[in-house]
């Protein structure tokens, strides 16, 4: 049955973001990637509505493939490929990163998949054993680091960039039945990681969330226009509450406010009025002295301290 643009765009109204367009055009590879990154964290939804002509007309055959040629480089497509192999690696480090060996095997593991996902989608591919040996090859020479999965994606995304393909001849179509269960089967594959780290390591899963944001906050430090620009906007609701009549008339939420601050001061360590600086270094500090992996020998002491911290950050 031959596919219509007017289906396909309204597809990508209704269920863009989980990839339901890209699924009836028969392109699961997209279709899964929308999927796992909720349309390219948005941005790579909003920006299809002008491809999806193209799109029809390859899912049609009016386009005919171009076997022999090189696909070019393309910086997009690079991009994205650092960005979901980061974001699977991530996601493996905050479900498995507790388990003994994971910058082996597991994270280089999970980047790789995220970047040949990417490298997938569409009329190209690349190849996989290339991306698994530069990933493999890197992981181990950022182990123990929070942000291993960027540096180890990067590498990942060269090699599949140097290993690019096109796709030699249009792919069989498979039974809907078959496409949806291999669909079903990456998705729980995908979320599997992080059911396990819930259910079987709350508290070290929450660590490795507050760490993440830890390190978020020391990139803030190096750009400190963004961060402020940040808080401003993050702020910006609540100072207009407080700017109405309603707001004045409810000092008292200030006052809480102001209490929650000094709390928060003093399970960092820091004068009342320390500049933000001080908070992020004492913050990072303080949370990798008490994380619950590093402190086995007193767990519920760790786990408190840890839980006092992560409620400091968020004050």
């Amino acid at each position: 049955m031959a596919k219509r643009v007017l289906v396909a765009l309204a597809l990508w109204a209704l269920g863009g973001p989980v990839g339901l367009h890209h699924f009836y055009l028969g392109r699961d590879n997209h279709a899964l990637l929308w999927l796992l990154t909720l349309g390219g964290f948005g941005v790579g939804w909003l920006a299809e509505p002008w491809c999806l002509p193209g799109w029809v007309a390859q899912a049609n055959g009016a386009l005919e493939p171009q076997p022999g040629r090189l696909p070019a480089l393309s910086p997009v497509r690079f991009l994205g490929q650092v960005a979901v192999g980061t974001y699977f690696g991530l996601v493996a480090q905050l479900g498995l990163g507790s388990l003994p060996g994971f910058e082996l095997v597991a994270l280089p593991l999970a980047v790789a998949l995220g970047v040949h996902l990417v490298s997938s989608v569409g009329a190209q591919t690349a190849n996989l054993g290339h991306t698994l040996i530069a990933a493999f090859l890197t992981g181990p020479i950022f182990s123990h680091r929070s942000v291993a999965a960027l540096p180890v994606s990067l590498v990942a995304s060269v090699a599949a960039q140097h290993h690019r393909r096109r796709r030699p001849t249009p792919q069989p179509r498979q039974p809907l039945g078959a496409r949806l269960y291999r669909l079903g089967l990456a998705g729980l594959a995908f979320t599997a990681p992080l059911v396990y780290g819930a259910l079987s390591h709350t508290t070290a899963t929450a660590g490795r969330v507050a760490e993440a944001v830890g390190t978020a906050l020391g990139w803030l430090e190096v750009v400190p226009a963004a961060g402020r620009l940040l808080g401003r906007a993050l702020l910006m609701p609540l100072r207009l509450l407080m700017s109405t009549e309603w707001g004045k008339s409810h000092e008292f939420v200030q006052s809480f406010h102001y209490l929650q601050q000094q709390q928060a001061y003093e399970v960092l360590g820091l004068p009342d009025g320390a500049p933000a600086e001080d908070v992020h270094r004492s913050y990072r500090e303080l949370v990798k002295l008490w994380h619950p992996d590093r402190n086995q020998h007193r767990v519920q002491e760790a786990e408190r301290r840890f839980i006092e911290l992560v409620a400091a950050a968020w004050r």
